[in-house]
């Protein structure tokens, strides 16, 4: 793993006294308001800054997973920015918030691409308490990004997400989190779900390499479609959806000219990239013993 310095109070206000700024490509639609009029674009990595962006990464699918080991390749190329990768040591999808009780195990690892990782024997919430709680790593991130999922975490069942539940579980720490999930496909389109995440952190990462607190603390979801035939309309600003019954999840049409879309599943079946703002809650469950 790279080497992990400490985050604290003295590195933010040095970041603010020296006026870190920031320079990027913005996408047009990236996490602004609804039917913004592009899907997103490779963000520029032009930045000016007083020091790394620490983001911690972390998953349900499981260290070994294809979705994370995407993203961290795509995180890890960009300027300024050291990745720190903490993961379940197997597949936890589905578990929610749920925690182990005792200590936990954790083994040295590595993602697909060779990428040096730490994993843990327990749920994806658990690897937020292992970093953060027991200091498993010795420094606080500027942000948390779990995933990228396979599969949708959309309207209801965004709370039994294991990829929320790490998101969720950072955020109850004050620390800005993403969750990330990539829609189901055969092959999942993870190349444009990477694209979209480097697209939001470019939009948050003044705010984010500033130490700016954003109250509540920045949570949010994010669901990227795969495509059949063609590619993601624009990404829209939604709210989480409240009622699922008779509406398909998997249902995916991004030749769609619908707008206006009400809700995450509405947006994801018209072929929208959908971010929606979350809350925190505390972690539940303990069913894994340790």
């Amino acid at each position: 793993m790279r080497p992990m310095h400490t985050s604290g109070g003295s590195r933010r206000a040095a970041r603010v006294a020296l006026g870190a700024l920031l320079v990027v490509v913005a996408l047009a639609g990236c996490s602004s308001t609804k039917n913004d009029s592009a899907a997103p674009a490779a963000p520029s990595e032009t930045t000016i800054a007083a020091g790394p962006l620490k983001i911690l990464v972390t998953n349900d699918d499981g260290v070994g997973a294809a979705g994370i080991d995407a993203v961290v390749e795509g995180l890890r190329k960009l300027p300024d920015t050291e990745v720190t990768v903490v993961a379940p040591a197997t597949n936890e999808s589905g578990t929610g918030g749920k925690t182990t009780s005792g200590p936990l195990t954790v083994t040295d690892a590595t993602t697909v691409s060779g990428y040096p990782a730490k994993a843990v024997a327990g749920y994806p919430a658990d690897t937020i308490i292992w970093a953060i709680d027991n200091h498993g790593i010795d420094f606080t991130p500027d942000l948390v990004v779990s995933g990228i999922n396979f599969g949708q975490n959309l309207g209801p069942t965004t709370d039994v997400s294991g990829t929320v539940g790490a998101a969720r579980a950072a955020a109850a720490r004050n620390i800005p989190s993403l969750a990330s999930s990539q829609g189901l496909g055969d092959p999942p389109a993870y190349p444009t779900g990477v694209t979209a995440v480097l697209a939001w952190v470019a939009a948050h990462r003044a705010a984010l390499s500033s130490g700016t607190i954003i109250k509540p603390v920045l949570l949010e979801n994010l669901n990227i479609p795969t495509c059949v035939t063609g590619a993601p309309r624009a990404t829209v600003t939604v709210p989480v959806a409240t009622n699922d019954t008779g509406r398909d999840y998997n249902k995916v049409d991004c030749t769609s000219t619908a707008t206006d879309p009400t809700d995450d599943i509405a947006g994801f079946s018209e072929g929208f990239i959908t971010v929606s703002t979350l809350h925190p809650i505390t972690t539940t469950g303990t069913t894994k013993p340790s």
